[in-house]
């Protein structure tokens, strides 16, 4: 279908574009950015005025849940490309797992799903999985999902490998054996609260650990959900210094801290746990300078899982629909313009999975689209959540910015205008 969107607030952070200018897809791509091209004949016309028109979100972390009930929470929120995990149930550790999961997404015709595929066999940390099928089934690189490798020789087997053939390696930084049985940051509200900690050496730790293989080796590394202003650090300082790696950052740690657990409170259980102030700001300060990429960490747990003690509830929350609030809000703290707002979630990402046809809104681009109201205040409830994850430290905030229509490759997914 030959779409026109019309009288909208045009913003393209790869190409640095904010202005009011009309956009023109055809075949499922960016046919035209401000003036129709030649004989182009719209079949539909979206008139986009007082919206913002930009890039559909990539989100680097979010789990799927129930496919189809998560995918339509996830175009709801303007995201258009998620990236799974690969400890789900069953694990994506054999090509047709993979190779299922990505065909039942596709069938469904909502967000475009990428699977991360297991690193070894079963995630136990041993024997490498099948990275070539599972390359071939979709899978756009390989994860150990929360599970650790605490083999350090089979770790570097594994970095050679994929180096050797040019797949990326996503890990979460965290030591095992400094973060078990941890349930908070282990600072004075984890201390008072009597919680067992897991220290920001926990991720430090394991960062210089991967940091080194990666530069002994070349690979391509992505060290996923940092939550510590020193881990911010390093990643920077060996982005500096040639390293190939790329880091991304759960939303709702740019806003809150370990102060925000309260009297224990579950929703505000997180894995990597909510750190300091100072972290927070470190790791908005990151952001901001473009080191690391904003993801989700869409986490959809049932009311059993959260109305249990501290120590014994699932950590994690919804976040799908609230990444493109909590992106606007943080970035309206930092007074930040729009195009700088929205690269953590549409350019940054897309370049992390190395998509050129992603994130941005040249000629040619998937036709990814988010439409949405900046201004429009909402308040989250469980009611307002298409999720069948309900639980947030979030929930009855005021957000600014609600997202109005969602296109995915040209088509109309998500319409509320």
């Amino acid at each position: 279908m030959k779409i026109a969107i019309t009288n909208g607030r045009l913003v393209d952070p790869k190409h640095q574009i904010d202005a009011r200018q009309d956009l023109y897809l055809a075949d499922g791509r960016v046919a035209g950015v401000g003036q129709a091209p030649a004989g182009f004949q719209a079949e539909r016309e979206i008139d986009a005025r007082g919206l913002v028109v930009c890039p559909g979100l990539i989100d680097l972390s979010a789990r799927p849940g129930k496919l189809e009930t998560e995918l339509k929470a996830a175009v709801a929120g303007g995201v258009t490309t998620l990236v799974c995990p690969p400890d789900l149930d069953p694990v994506l550790d054999e090509p047709e797992l993979a190779e299922r999961l990505v065909r039942q997404a596709a069938d469904l015709g909502l967000a475009r799903l990428l699977p991360l595929g297991a690193l070894t066999q079963n995630l136990e940390g041993e024997r490498l999985a099948e990275m070539a099928g599972l390359r071939q089934a979709g899978c756009i690189a390989f994860s150990q999902g929360k599970r650790p490798v605490l083999d350090t020789q089979a770790l570097l087997r594994a970095f050679e490998y994929a180096a050797t053939f040019g797949y990326a390696i996503w890990l979460q930084p965290q030591d095992y054996y400094l973060s078990r049985n941890g349930f908070a940051h282990d600072g004075e509200v984890g201390s008072r609260l009597g919680l067992t900690g897991i220290p920001v050496s926990a991720e430090t730790v394991a960062i210089a650990t991967y940091l080194t293989l990666a530069a002994d080796t070349g690979v391509r590394l992505h060290l996923r959900r940092l939550s510590s202003a020193a881990g911010m650090g390093m990643v920077a300082k060996a982005r500096a210094e040639g390293v190939d790696v790329t880091c991304d950052v759960g939303v709702h740690h740019l806003h809150l801290s370990e102060h925000d657990i309260g009297f224990f409170d579950t929703s505000a259980r997180f894995d990597p746990p909510l750190r300091s102030l100072r972290d927070r700001d470190g790791l908005c300060a990151g952001v901001a300078a473009g080191t690391a990429a904003l993801c989700s960490d869409h986490t959809p747990l049932d009311q059993d899982d959260k109305l249990v003690p501290f120590g014994e509830a699932k950590p994690g929350a919804t976040g799908l629909e609230l990444l493109l609030p909590l992106t606007l809000k943080w970035a309206a703290a930092a007074k930040l313009p729009l195009t700088a707002a929205l690269a953590p979630v549409t350019s940054a990402p897309a370049a992390i999975l190395g998509r050129d046809d992603l994130g941005h809104l040249g000629l040619g681009a998937q036709a990814d689209i988010c439409l949405f109201s900046a201004e429009e205040p909402w308040r989250v409830t469980p009611h307002n959540l298409r999720s069948a994850g309900k639980n947030t430290p979030f929930l009855g905030y005021e957000m600014a910015g609600r997202n109005k229509a969602t296109l995915v490759a040209g088509q109309v997914v998500f319409d509320a205008l």
